[in-house]
């Protein structure tokens, strides 16, 4: 009756998404399963995409040919970049998106795929001949039968929700946990553990006083996070941010000893970066108020997110404490935040290609794998389902470097060292940060999508013309002459030394204190020689003339590293005779299972000294 697959996807959030719209582009015959076809693409927490690397994730899943900032685009109301005020490095796109529309526009885009299947079910079990996989088992009795199989289970491995004393199974509020995948996993020997998150109140935005709060309005100029063509955002909506006091803290207090975070009813860890109001008062209890963001659930709806807000105390607490926040006098809830506990997977036990060690052709991705973040989920579900289906096509998997993307970092950083806690991505975890800036994800990863069948050809055209009209714009700066006489009274206004003699616009622009959109509005002269070109094509240049030497620095350094990248470990390769490896060394290599020298070095307990013998052993 039912169809055998190439892919099935058990699971319909951020990570599943990009996983069957990947391996269904990459023309495998891909099936979503999932508890809810109501909820695909869910914003189960905050309705927003990007930030501090987050952003450049969101970039990077677009330039391999994925659909996050495609969707982000045509649905979000705000969008700003942060960190401007910083090097490049560090610039990172963050859009206020419209949570019902976003779903939306997800799941049409996959229902556009013809590759793609949709079924509506639990799986609640895996089928698996002589370690590999074979399909997956559901509620309703039924066997679907395929080559390979992604798990991006999300908060729904026997979820439990925490408000204050009160606890109930589920995955989210309002929608039932996934149970049996657990248990057979730890059967066929996969070590699980508990992880925790949460999430804050929604209120009714009608009784909110914005009058007594600060307004965060978006960029003047709005960008986007994808390469391709989307529409530019108009009529942004403003987010707005006010702040907590002692009264509220005090009231907060009160619950403590209802908070299933403090009284041990929950054990999995939460998110170190993310905490939820208590822990916030508690962990940082010299500061006498905490910064609460209110944002907009979309253009059509009056429920509003108080980010920062994440709580799992009682109901009547949270509403108490909550009317104290300026502002917030006579709000009215539409729910109350929550916790929820969920088991995962450490990632220790998948290869860089995220398939399972112990399963063949079983593949993890998303909050399974210890991560938290839809940006996280995302990547991991986009690189699952471009692994799968070269695993189906019988093709080497596609691994991203340490250089060559944060995802590839995330991955790494998962693969090699696991997590204890909810990992999160952020611009210090890369050493390569100016290498990995949000706006040249599309040189550094289209070619890669268009070779594996993702990105299509026409990206590759557009990034082509891109690249080319960057060069020529690098070309004409250094071509473009500056008189003393013309720029001098610019440059004293800039407060940058004066000009003795003439010199080229290329020397002048690697000044720090200038920037190239400065020299436009003080030299009108300049619009006749570079008017032309695109505001991302100029930006582009001036980033590779500004930082010229620290590029090139990187690359060097990423080059000599490179090296024991390249060094491949045999799947199957035996530590335990070699020994001259410590015995820390020999535990944590056999464990892990490193793909190459480079990942191995970076496992924690694998020393210089390690890495010098198994570099012996494997002729090098």
């Amino acid at each position: 009756m039912y169809e055998k697959y190439d892919v099935i996807v058990v699971g319909g959030g951020h990570a599943g998404c990009e996983a069957a719209h990947a391996a269904g582009t990459m023309g495998c015959k891909t099936l979503l399963l999932t508890m809810n076809m109501g909820v695909i693409a869910q914003m189960s927490c905050n309705p927003a995409m990007g930030g501090v690397a987050k952003g450049q994730i969101v970039r990077e899943i677009d330039a391999l040919g994925g659909m996050s900032g495609i969707v982000t685009d045509k649905t979000m109301i705000q969008f700003r970049m942060l960190n401007q005020s910083k090097g490049p490095a560090m610039w990172s796109p963050r859009a206020q998106s419209d949570r019902m529309r976003f779903a939306e526009e997800w799941r049409w885009s996959l229902e556009q795929n013809g590759h793609v299947d949709f079924f509506q079910d639990m799986a609640v079990g895996l089928l698996v001949n002589d370690n590999r996989v074979e399909g997956v088992s559901t509620q309703l009795g039924i066997q679907f039968y395929s080559k390979t199989v992604i798990i991006t289970s999300g908060t729904f491995l026997n979820g439990i929700i925490h408000v204050g004393e009160k606890q109930f199974g589920g995955g989210r509020m309002g929608e039932r946990a996934s149970t049996g995948l657990t248990a057979q996993l730890e059967a066929l020997g996969f070590e699980s553990g508990r992880m925790k998150t949460g999430t804050p109140p929604r209120v009714d935005g009608r009784t909110i006083n914005y009058a007594a709060t600060e307004e965060q309005k978006g960029d003047a100029n709005p960008g986007r996070f994808s390469f391709t063509d989307t529409p530019l955002l108009t009529d942004q909506r403003s987010c707005h941010i006010t702040y907590t006091n002692q009264k509220v803290h005090d009231v907060l207090k009160e619950g403590f000893d209802k908070s299933p975070m403090f009284n041990g009813r929950i054990q999995g860890l939460g998110p170190r970066y993310c905490p939820s109001i208590e822990d916030k008062i508690n962990r940082f209890a010299e500061r006498d108020r905490h910064q609460i963001f209110i944002e907009p659930e979309g253009r059509n709806t009056i429920e509003v997110y108080v980010n920062g807000f994440s709580t799992s105390l009682p109901d009547d607490i949270q509403f108490k404490a909550l009317r104290l926040v300026p502002g917030f006098e006579n709000a009215k809830l539409f729910r109350p935040g929550y916790a929820i506990e969920y088991d995962y997977f450490p990632p220790v036990q998948l290869a860089l290609t995220l398939e399972t060690h112990l399963v063949g052709g079983l593949f993890f991705a998303g909050q399974i794998n210890g991560t938290t973040g839809y940006e996280e989920a995302a990547a991991q579900g986009l690189m699952a389902g471009i692994n799968a289906a070269r695993k189906v096509k019988e093709e080497e998997g596609l691994v991203l470097g340490r250089d060559e993307a944060y995802i590839g970092v995330l991955i790494d950083d998962l693969v090699t060292k696991g997590t204890e806690e909810p990992y999160r991505m952020f611009t210090s975890r890369a050493e390569y940060r100016i290498l990995l800036r949000q706006d040249n994800a599309d040189s550094r990863l289209t070619r890669i999508g268009h070779r594996v069948g993702l990105a299509s050809e026409q990206r590759v055209k557009t990034l082509d013309i891109k690249e080319e009209r960057v060069m020529k714009v690098l070309s004409m700066m250094q071509e473009i002459s500056c008189d003393p006489l013309e720029y001098n009274a610019f440059l004293a206004h800039e407060g940058s030394s004066p000009l003795s003699q003439k010199v080229k616009f290329a020397s002048l622009l690697s000044r720090p204190e200038l920037t190239l959109q400065a020299c436009f509005h003080g030299l009108p002269s300049l619009n006749e020689h570079l008017g032309q070109f695109t505001a991302n094509v100029l930006e582009e240049a001036e980033i590779q003339l500004k930082y010229a030497g620290y590029i090139l620095k990187e690359r060097e350094f990423a080059k000599k590293l490179g090296a024991l990248e390249k060094v491949r470990i045999q799947p199957g390769f035996s530590y335990e005779s070699i020994k001259g490896l410590s015995s820390e060394a020999r535990e944590k290599l056999t464990r892990m299972k490193p793909g190459n020298l480079g990942q191995a070095s970076r496992i924690s307990g694998v020393s210089p000294a390690d890495v010098s013998v198994l570099m012996v052993y494997l002729g090098r």
